[in-house]
């Protein structure tokens, strides 16, 4: 009998110890992948259509492992003095990672997620709950029509994350969508945004432009590579109509696990060489990642 109790509990113990496995779904964006990691217990990356999207680690949402995530982290740390909380909206759902570190570190801060996605919406509420007690509301509508809801200057923060097959749609690029968001935003709050792009860099360079018709003060990090335009990769964006904690936002990327590099001022400005403002008429959507991007 003690060994048969002992082989059961050791049976149980096992099970209790397994992975947890993969799963997919199909969703509006195309098959939709939680994939759990393997060195953190209840943490899980999300992929479409085999291209990572957002990693979020139930136990601790502070914990941000992508280096985009870890930027924009890094301007929400720095949007208001620490602890205070915030007024965000976020424009692209993901596993809402943003939104659920947000929350761990600035309590009582109330947001709002914007997905069109409604599938992925309901995937990741089912698989990755949030806390209840966080105050987040979660819409399913489009970003720029969802962005036209919310009340002038309630925002203290706007963070734009959207892909629609790994590009960012054409009608969140231009002035037009920046001017809204500008009209959502308080005085001295913050624009974050996840850009994508690869060599010769137009797409970011006319973001810039772009950004800087409607916000006096600006600044993009980016991975070095990525700035001297020898590989595909993503930047943040920074807009505000007041100054940005560049110092402090530069020393935070520099000592990342993955160091980037953050411009300003007349480096940004040179940087865009000349690109013209995007406006509606003539907005595309950003270029597609190559082949191996994600490899």
């Amino acid at each position: 009998m003690a060994r048969r109790g002992a082989a059961r509990g050791a049976n149980d113990r096992k099970r209790s110890e397994r992975r947890p496995e993969p799963v997919s779904a199909t969703v509006d964006g195309g098959v939709a992948e939680l994939v759990p990691d393997r060195e953190r217990a209840r943490a899980w990356t999300l992929l479409l259509d085999g291209a990572p999207q957002s990693h979020v680690d139930l136990d601790d949402p502070a914990y941000l492992s992508f280096a985009y995530q870890r930027r924009l982290g890094h301007v929400i740390d720095l949007a208001a003095p620490a602890g205070r909380p915030l007024q965000a909206v976020h424009l692209g759902g993901g596993a809402f990672t943003l939104a659920r570190y947000l929350a761990a570190s600035r309590p009582r801060s109330t947001q709002q997620i914007v997905e069109i996605d409604t599938p992925l919406v309901q995937l990741v509420r089912r698989e990755l709950p949030l806390d209840p007690q966080a105050r987040i509301r979660v819409r399913s509508a489009d970003a720029r029509a969802g962005l036209g809801r919310i009340q002038d200057g309630w925002a203290d923060l706007v963070v734009a994350d959207v892909f629609d097959g790994a590009r960012t749609p054409a009608h969140l690029t231009s002035a037009e969508f920046l001017t809204e968001v500008r009209r959502v935003l308080k005085p001295g709050g913050q624009y974050a945004a996840n850009l994508t792009d690869g060599p010769p860099l137009a797409h970011l360079r006319g973001q810039v432009a772009t950004a800087a018709s409607l916000f006096p003060e600006l600044a993009m990090a980016a991975d070095p590579a990525v700035w001297r335009g020898r590989r595909f990769g993503n930047a943040v964006l920074v807009a505000s109509d007041l100054p940005i904690a560049v110092a402090e936002l530069t020393r935070r990327v520099a000592s990342d696990p993955h160091p980037g590099r953050v411009e300003q001022g007349r480096a940004l400005a040179d940087f865009t060489g000349g690109a013209a403002v995007v406006t509606d008429a003539g907005a595309k959507p950003s270029p597609a990642p190559p082949p191996d991007a994600f490899s």
